[in-house]
């Protein structure tokens, strides 16, 4: 039954659109897609159901997992006996059976709605109290809230997730003499929560069920071949786990929970005085990937560090240098005290599926961007923290791995001097991880894709090589006009679902990951015709290597692909040497770090689930919302209970929903991360919320017309054809009926389309790409447009991918279409959605030798392009955006067909710098 009309429509909307869900065992609380609206469309939603599909294929296997044969994770009762297999989880006496500490529905939701979706201010929600009041008093009964004191009371009682902030203090402790400095007297305060009870409360956290690791494993595919994926498929969990029970065989059936930290500084405002806050975060190895990245309070904030301040003339002081790097190992030391006692013997957890389990630590992952690396990990600027390369041939010949075990030898045998200049160790550091167990700084420095890859050797490093090179060898003024060229071209960039445009070229200060990302996806296109051949390879390989790592799972082949991408990579990348832009080489750390990331991918799986972007983005909901919503004067400690009321709701939510009491359609990501302002000038997202991610079940792919059909346009098929100039369209129209009903094609008489023809100027295309931004399992939307008139600019019809063969990898498998015409009709009560497409073919049988990416051009059928009708079904992908007459490439590197785990990784670009993907 439902309340309304409207709720009818929109549960028809949310959950009926998917006709091609993949079966699965899981059983998870999903929340239902939200609808885009298309700019075009206007007036009553006029929703029209697809016809049925054909059922997907049967999942293929995806081989077998081999569990840790010691830490397996298994149930116990709350004493630590273990359970007999197959035993139902005992009752949580905690799960919520009413409102508490709210009265009821409405009262939570209103509290929730004020405070962490609006984030209303104190006098506007006492006004909104004061209006509801008045409201109320006609009938006698009272509003959810008193004030926004009595808000904030309710909040602050509840108990579910509860997790409060301490606070200690710290000095400095040498000698004390005349004339002494300000930062020897100065007293630092240092905020932290027990990350003993962060994580308890994580583990109890039911919304991670079914997304959640129990135990090490190794993945093998159906050819035996080894997989990594999520952190628990890696070797450290595995090595670690076998470690701990050999150590103590007492621990036989406990489950390893790793830890993993993460600490940056951030600025929260420049303008007011540079205010600088350096969180730290706490999460743990065993949820997903996806539910990292996806921010479902799977990162909490656990610290703020201090950040001792001087006088300039301290600046390079060394003893100030010295006690700053021993005050943030010891804060983080003392923060993390309370694990260490788990991390020997066993302590007794709820988990996600409700049981008890045996939980034994371990400091797994350290997720820090290459300035926090160097302090963590005590060595020298320049130096890699992971090998002992010489900071002037990082990539030259032979460097063993750093450990804790060799350093301490070193630092037992030689003198600062000669540590500091052979091996660039700082043995003024002693790293916080020799406090604890198993502890080693060098191992669990995490890889970092965004300052790594993306930031560093992208931005930072190729992008201005290629400005250096012009003004080597053409001069400045020359110089400054290819770069406006080049500019010019990505601003040429047509619209298409989740490109940013850049319609200014790539002139403007704050540089964020995601413009490097989304320059990426241009700029090899824009490059080409004006910079060397070898220098345009060097970026082909790059980008090769970069979005192989960005993928959400490898195989014993894809780190192949990777190690032949690195090493192209710095064969091409000579063409800076040769050129005078590089003359002394190319040892730079981020550069380098790229010899590490086959071995980081076996130990710790997808880099993405370990990378600096995802505490960047907990800074805007840790640290950069709630000072924005502070008074700005002594701001850390009402942040702090801002964080702390958000994570109470978010918790609250999550075992509402557990109960049945809330129903899973509200269950939002309660903390979602929000881009940081852009200043004008910036690249834009060609919006209308043209991609979205989302948390459905697993579909092998879908796409649905807009609900609004287009207006003022004839409803037959031949007046139709008349006003879109395709006369063919009847024909054609008719000729795809034949085939729907499974008549031989090209029948002399076709049955006929007799009913009013409905056209519609955009579709949704839901498919499976864990590997790009995506929702919990993988799934992205985007809207494909085709539509005679896109912001005042002329039309704009989209590409696509048309999945043909599923067994071949890639392009192989695939096929380019641009939609000339979305449509709909009725025949014998069957509503038939379809479009009609152009199509093109590849340009030879392989990519560019050049560029590494696949050339498409029009196929024509005599004089004519081939044109023709195609189902709506679970074959199309969102493409790139062909808009411009030259010829437009498209590269699917590492794609894998739509039933695989990585279709929507790929990197695509053309000739004339018009790339989406």
């Amino acid at each position: 039954m439902f309340r309304s009309q409207h709720g009818r429509t929109y549960h028809v909307r949310s959950i009926h659109q998917n006709h091609n869900l993949v079966q699965t065992q899981l059983q998870h609380n999903d929340t239902p897609p939200f609808d885009i609206d298309d700019p075009h469309d206007h007036g009553t939603p006029d929703f029209i159901l697809p016809s049925p599909s054909p059922p997907p294929p049967p999942r293929k296997s995806t081989g077998s997992k081999r569990l840790h044969p010691f830490l397996t994770g298994r149930p116990c009762d709350s004493n630590g006996n273990f359970l007999p297999p197959g035993s139902p989880p005992p009752p949580n006496p905690d799960a919520a059976d009413n409102w508490t500490p709210f009265e009821d529905e409405v009262q939570f939701r209103t509290a929730d709605f004020l405070y962490r979706k609006v984030e209303m201010s104190g006098g506007d929600i006492n006004e909104l109290m004061d209006i509801w009041a008045l409201d109320k008093a006609k009938s006698g009964d009272p509003g959810p809230f008193e004030s926004v004191s009595d808000m904030y009371a309710t909040i602050d009682v509840i108990k579910h997730g509860d997790a409060p902030w301490k606070s200690f203090t710290a000095s400095y402790t040498g000698e004390i003499r005349r004339n002494t400095p300000s930062w020897q007297l100065a007293n630092y305060d240092v905020w932290y929560r027990d990350p003993e009870v962060v994580i308890a409360n994580l583990l109890a956290n039911p919304d991670f069920d079914n997304q959640f690791d129990y135990t090490p494993y190794v993945e093998l595919d159906k050819q035996g071949n080894r997989r990594w994926s999520d952190f628990m498929s890696g070797n450290f969990a595995w090595r670690h786990s076998t470690s701990i029970y050999e150590e103590d065989n007492t621990t036989l059936g406990a489950m390893y929970c790793g830890v993993i930290a993460g600490a940056d500084k951030t600025t929260v405002s420049v303008a007011t005085g540079h205010v600088e806050y350096h969180p730290l975060y706490l999460s743990i190895s065993n949820v997903h990937n996806s539910v990292r990245r996806a921010h479902r309070n799977a990162v909490v904030p656990i610290g703020f560090l201090a950040i001792p301040k001087s006088d300039r003339k301290y600046d390079k002081d060394v003893a100030f240098r010295k006690f700053r790097r021993q005050l943030y190992h010891s804060s983080i030391s003392a923060i993390l005290r309370t694990l260490r006692q788990g991390m020997t013997k066993p302590v007794i957890r709820r988990c996600p599926d409700g049981h008890f389990r045996r939980v034994i630590y371990d400091l797994a992952a350290f997720i820090a961007d290459y300035p926090e690396q160097v302090l963590l990990a005590g060595i020298v600027q320049n130096w890699c923290p992971k090998c002992t390369a010489p900071s002037t041939d990082l990539d030259g010949g032979l460097a063993g791995m750093r450990t804790r075990e060799s350093t301490q030898a070193l630092m037992d045998t030689l003198d600062s001097k000669r540590l500091w200049d052979e091996y660039g160790i700082d043995d003024d550091i002693i790293p916080f991880t020799f406090d604890f167990p198993r502890a080693d700084i060098h191992e669990i420095l995490s890889p970092d894709l965004l300052h790594q890859l993306i930031k560093g050797t992208f931005k930072d490093h190729l992008v201005t090589w290629v400005g250096e090179f012009f003004l080597v060898t053409e001069g400045e003024a020359r110089a400054n006009e290819i770069l406006d060229e080049i500019d010019r071209r990505i601003a040429a960039t047509p619209a298409f679902p989740g490109l940013r445009r850049f319609p200014h070229g790539r002139r403007f200060k704050q540089w964020t990951g995601d413009d490097s990302k989304a320059l990426m996806k241009v700029y090899i296109g824009a490059l080409t015709g004006l910079v060397p051949s070898e220098m345009v390879q060097c970026f082909a390989a790059f980008m090769d290597a970069c979005y192989i790592t960005r993928r959400a799972d490898f195989d014993e082949a894809t780190l192949t692909e990777l190690d032949n991408a690195v090493t192209r990579f710095h064969h091409h990348r000579e063409v800076f040497r040769t050129h005078d832009v590089r003359p002394t080489g190319f040892s730079l750390p981020r550069q380098h770090s790229l010899r590490h990331y086959h071995r980081h991918i076996e130990e710790f799986g997808a880099p993405g689930g370990l990378c600096s972007s995802i505490t960047e983005s907990r800074h805007i909901t840790a640290v950069k919302k709630p000072w924005r919503r502070s008074n700005r004067y002594e701001a850390l400690g009402q942040m702090l209970l801002t964080n702390q009321r958000l994570e109470k709701l978010a918790a609250a939510r999550v075992q509402f929903v557990d109960a049945g009491m809330l129903p899973p359609s509200h269950s939002l990501p309660p903390l979602p991360p929000l881009p940081p302002p852009r200043q004008a000038g910036d690249g834009e997202e060609d919006g209308d919320n043209d991609v979205e991610f989302i948390d459905d079940d697993v579909v092998v792919g879908n796409v649905v017309l807009a609900r609004t059909p287009a207006r003022k346009l004839p409803r037959d098929l031949d007046t139709l054809a008349g006003v879109i100039d395709e006369p063919l369209l009847p024909h054609l129209a008719h000729q795809f009926l034949a085939e729907q009903l499974g008549f031989e094609q090209d029948i002399p008489h076709p049955p006929q389309i007799h009913s009013p023809i409905s056209v519609f100027r955009s579709a949704i295309a839901t498919f499976y790409a864990p590997s790009d931004p995506s929702g919990l399992r993988g799934l992205k939307r985007e809207r494909i447009r085709s539509t005679p008139s896109w912001r005042n600019q002329g039309p704009r019809k989209d590409c696509a991918f048309v999945v043909e063969n599923q067994d071949k990898p890639g392009m192989r498998g695939m096929r380019i279409v641009r939609i000339k015409l979305f449509f709909s009709f009725i025949h014998e009560s069957i509503t038939y959605p379809c479009a009609l497409v152009e199509w093109f073919k590849t340009v030879g049988r392989s990519p560019d030798p050049e560029t590494g990416m696949w050339t498409v051009r029009p196929e024509f059928r005599g004089a004519s392009r081939d044109t023709s009708g195609y189902a709506l079904r679970h074959r199309i992908l969102t493409g790139h955006p062909a808009h411009c007459p030259t010829s437009t490439s498209l590269d699917t590197l590492a794609a894998r067909p739509l039933s695989s785990p990585d279709v929507g990784s790929s990197r695509k670009s053309s000739t004339a710098g018009c790339t989406a993907s």
